[in-house]
């Protein structure tokens, strides 16, 4: 390290508790590797260990959430930081991560965050928290809640450990000095529990001392050691205190906050608790019961592992723990096992913590994320929007959305995406994008404003055929953004039909302004030229779609297994969808649907891909049909589809999509013409044509899908040749993109 870079530690208090042990340990470790560390918390009793290890610590009041305590703490940070000289902020807690994230917008430091828990994010507390440039998450379901709750992009969020000190943690500590203070016995069965008395972490702690006197009754010889202070600490105290009056001796041990856990786990025969608490006991070679305020795992071993690691050995999500429960654990524990076998699951554990858990690992994850924030700060930040047909639950359009946001994180450059969608929280949740509701028009200017960059597209969003309404929001969009001076670029569009006069001025009037305009195809460049746009940043590409990855073959089968469809028989996929006077063309498309199952033996499966409408027109076709058929559940995202389509035989489209997801797997179509986009990616991929759904001849349909049946192989291998020139071309969207965003 040729810079020994000066890191603040900021959290709420140093008493007893997980996260604050997580942050001694850490800090610990980073000076070990070099770092020079300062910590800032309203105190407690690990101060005296950071000082001992000649570590700074300055008295901030942080654990308030008062406007006079905040304040305070703001300014004592703000003196902090520049006296330390400080390189790097690391906040542990949300109202460390609020100030700090205050801070940083006048002082320029890497801003880093770990999150040890989840929090309440209802009305303004959400917006009482900042995670920094790069966030830490002690677990893969709090990482989860930070992507669902707090929209922190998933390359931004690190996962670690909570790092263990295994000298300090072991089964050779001597807690002879502690016996003495408590007055234990040699001879004793001994359990020990370990966390904060606060009233949203003793649940466990309470339950102890409801079912004392009935395990003091079932285990000879018994005594509960509860170890740690908080605010329900007296309370708690006060009912062990009249229980070992009621049983005429000092069967619970209320110990108050404590330094010296490694000594009070070290005396223990068997330990209750979570997190933290629960890896030091199992760092001490103790059998473990995991339980806890937020659920209950039980008696920990080889058989929990998965579980107990998903959610930190918290038991987030787990059944709560219940008296009876916790009882009939403990009482088998001291009573069933055999001291050998209490041995050996505490051997396990041990060889958990190492394999897993060490300080060192957390002191490198915590590294790994400071590397990748001082990157931020040198590198520029974009902010990126998209609009387009997002969020109408049409899987075409949603793909393209998938395919673009992805090619952008692909690319490894420091860029938010933000969507404009129709249904912002279906759309989020979906996708893991962030998403303003694209009718909402004070956010909508408020994130232009904003912005560097407008991303319009892709698809066919300038055109009049279905509606000018749906043409003149995208051109609004278009102008907004070029009112207030911002980047602006047409991703992989398709252009028109653009029919009416005035129409065709608009678009000819708001394109021509745009920064970069890539097509997706030659067609939508000379319909461009037609209409008068002569802005020479037009470049032809491929639709973002081609470069869309997909669901495996097992996964598409089990999408298949899910819907209903059997896979007896090779699969005809048929996509169709509604459009003017197309009652005479569904009803042939039923008597296609019947030939290719009585005369091939095939099943015929449908693909709905604009929801509810296709689903609609489907069954309706489905009606008509004499035979059997399946449609594809509702439920499937884009990738499932295309992962789906991948199994098939052969597809019979309406949809351009679909003909594209099918040219991704390689499977042969056949295409019905309802727009000239169909007719372009047909002759591009080398396909038959059904004709337009005006004028079609089923007899010869029929004879041109059989044809790539029994030709399937050729077809096949075209189709991958072409489909790999157009991922190519297609991944050249974002590279124009980037380029752009330099400029």
């Amino acid at each position: 390290m040729k810079k020994r870079y000066s890191v603040l530690m900021a959290l709420n208090g140093l008493d007893i508790g997980g996260a604050e042990t997580h942050v001694v340990e850490l800090s610990k470790e980073l000076a070990r590797l070099g770092y020079r560390v300062v910590v800032a918390s309203n105190g407690g009793v690990y101060e005296r260990e950071l000082l001992s290890s000649g570590i700074k610590h300055y008295k901030v009041p942080m654990n308030k959430r008062n406007f006079t305590s905040m304040l305070r703490s703001y300014f004592k940070l703000k003196k902090i930081i520049k006296k330390e000289k400080i390189d790097i902020v690391h906040a542990h807690a949300r109202i460390p991560g609020f100030l700090c994230g205050l801070l940083r917008k006048n002082m320029k430091f890497t801003f880093v965050s770990t999150a040890h828990w989840v929090f309440d994010t209802h009305g303004w507390l959400k917006y009482l928290t900042n995670w920094g440039q790069k966030t830490v998450a002690v677990s893969d379901d709090i990482k989860d809640y930070l992507i669902e709750n707090y929209d922190v992009n998933e390359k931004d969020i690190y996962v670690t450990i909570n790092g263990i000190d295994t000298d300090k943690f072991s089964p050779e500590q001597d807690c002879s000095g502690l016996m003495h203070e408590f007055g234990l016995e040699e001879n004793e069965n001994r359990l020990v529990y370990v966390s904060r008395m606060d009233e949203d972490r003793a649940y466990a702690a309470s339950i102890l001392i409801n079912i004392a006197e009935k395990l003091n009754n079932e285990i000879p010889n018994l005594r509960i050691i509860i170890a740690g202070g908080g605010n329900v600490f007296d309370s708690l105290k006060a009912k062990a205190d009249d229980i070992n009056k009621k049983l005429g001796r000092k069967c619970i041990i209320m110990t108050g906050a404590r330094t010296d856990i490694n000594k009070i786990v070290a005396c223990a025969n068997v330990f209750v608790g979570v997190s933290r608490a629960a890896l030091e006991a199992m760092a001490a070679e103790k059998p473990v019961i995991l339980a806890g305020n937020e659920g209950y795992i039980g008696l920990f071993d080889k058989s929990r592992l998965d579980l107990a690691m998903e959610n930190n050995f918290c038991c987030r999500g787990c059944e709560m723990p219940d008296e009876k429960t916790l009882c009939s654990d403990i009482v088998y524990c001291f009573n069933s096992l055999s001291g050998e076998e209490r041995n050996d699951l505490g051997k396990y554990g041990r060889k958990v913590i190492f394999k897993y858990y060490s300080v060192n690992k957390m002191a490198q994850d915590c590294i790994e994320a400071y590397t990748a924030a001082m990157a931020v700060k040198r590198e520029k930040r974009y902010k990126v929007l998209m609009s387009g047909y997002y969020g109408f639950d049409n899987s075409g359009d949603d793909a393209i959305l998938i395919s673009i946001y992805s090619n952008i994180m692909k690319s490894g450059r420091n860029i938010d995406v933000t969507v404009f969608a129709n249904k912002p929280e279906q759309t989020a949740k979906k996708y893991g994008v962030k998403v303003i509701y694209r009718y909402n028009v004070f956010k909508v200017a408020s994130a232009i404003m904003k912005c560097d960059l407008l991303i319009s597209g892709g698809g066919s969003l300038l055109q009049d055929r279905t509606s000018t309404r749906s043409l003149l929001y995208y051109l609004s969009i278009i102008k907004m953004a070029k009112i207030f001076r911002k980047k602006v670029m047409l991703y992989a569009n398709g252009i028109g039909p653009v029919e009416k006069e005035r129409n065709r001025s608009l678009v000819k009037k708001v394109v021509n302004k745009a920064d970069l305009i890539t097509l997706r195809e030659e067609n939508s460049l000379a319909e461009l030229r037609k209409i008068g746009v002569a802005n020479k940043n037009a470049i032809v590409t491929a639709d973002p779609v081609f470069s869309m990855d997909c669901i495996s073959e097992d996964e598409a089968k089990k999408a298949f297994e899910l819907s209903g469809i059997p896979l007896d028989k090779p699969i005809i996929g048929v996509s169709v969808r509604n459009w003017k006077n197309i009652e005479r063309f569904l009803k042939d498309m039923a008597g296609l649907c019947d030939r290719l199952y009585d005369e091939l033996g095939r099943n015929i499966v449908f693909i709905p891909m604009q929801m509810p409408s296709d689903t609609t027109v489907s069954e309706n076709v489905r009606k008509m049909m004499k035979n059997k058929s399946y449609i594809l559940s509702e439920a499937c995202s884009p990738r499932e589809i295309m992962g789906t389509i991948g199994l098939m035989e052969t597809v019979i489209s309406m949809r351009l999509h679909t003909l594209i997801f099918a040219a991704n797997r390689s499977v042969p179509m056949l295409g019905f013409i309802y727009d000239p986009k169909i007719e372009y990616y047909l002759s591009l991929f080398n396909m038959p044509s059904g004709g337009d759904t005006k004028n079609y001849d089923m007899e010869k349909a029929f004879e041109n899908v059989k044809n790539l049946i029994d030709n399937r192989q050729n077809y096949c291998d075209n189709l991958k040749r072409v489909s790999e020139i157009m991922k190519k071309r297609s991944e050249d969207n974002v590279r124009y993109l980037i380029k752009l965003l330099d400029r």
